[in-house]
């Protein structure tokens, strides 16, 4: 039958749709930008940043890592003409909290060893400092041959506390 999440899932679709009327947007996003940001549930990027449906592409990821999102972000570009990169990591974040080493150990405890060995070395992209990292990400982005020279590219602070934004590069 499935469980509760999937059952509301369905009837807040349904509500949705009933009056839903955006089916004729455009793929490309019209305002071409994109926000790259943290899967944390506590950011709503569309109203904590004004995004309309259709206005721009939204990349979320574990400390809305750039390197992590280089293949959407090339998408995004390329195929369907972004101009702009807004990189918005944030406040609390659980990126801060943990090494790769906590992470392989995790696995391995949790999963076992055919899980870890199945990571490899993967790099889990965890940060000591919150600046620091959204600026070594906005340089990775302008050093990048993925991304044109003429892309404009800055990066931001959310602080999950007050909702606020502030500009870090």
């Amino acid at each position: 039958m499935g469980s509760e999440i999937q059952k509301n899932f369905v009837e807040k679709n349904a509500e949705y749709a009933q009056t839903f009327d955006k089916g004729d947007l455009a793929l490309p996003p019209a305002k071409k930008y994109l926000i790259l940001t943290c899967m944390d549930a506590r950011i709503d990027p569309a109203a904590a940043f004004g995004i309309s449906l259709g206005d721009a592409h939204v990349i979320r990821n574990a400390g809305a890592s750039a390197k992590d999102a280089q293949r959407s972000i090339v998408i995004s570009e390329q195929l369907l003409g972004t101009r702009e990169i807004i990189l918005v990591k944030h406040t609390g974040c659980g990126m801060l909290t943990f090494t790769n080493d906590d992470a392989h150990a995790l696995v391995k405890q949790n999963l076992g060893p055919t899980a870890a060995a199945e990571l490899g070395p993967l790099d889990f992209l965890t940060f000591t400092d919150l600046e620091a990292a959204v600026q070594e990400d906005v340089g990775f982005l302008k050093r990048s041959a993925t991304v044109p020279e003429d892309v404009k590219i800055t990066g931001w602070v959310y602080e999950v506390e007050t909702g606020k934004v502030r500009q870090v590069v």
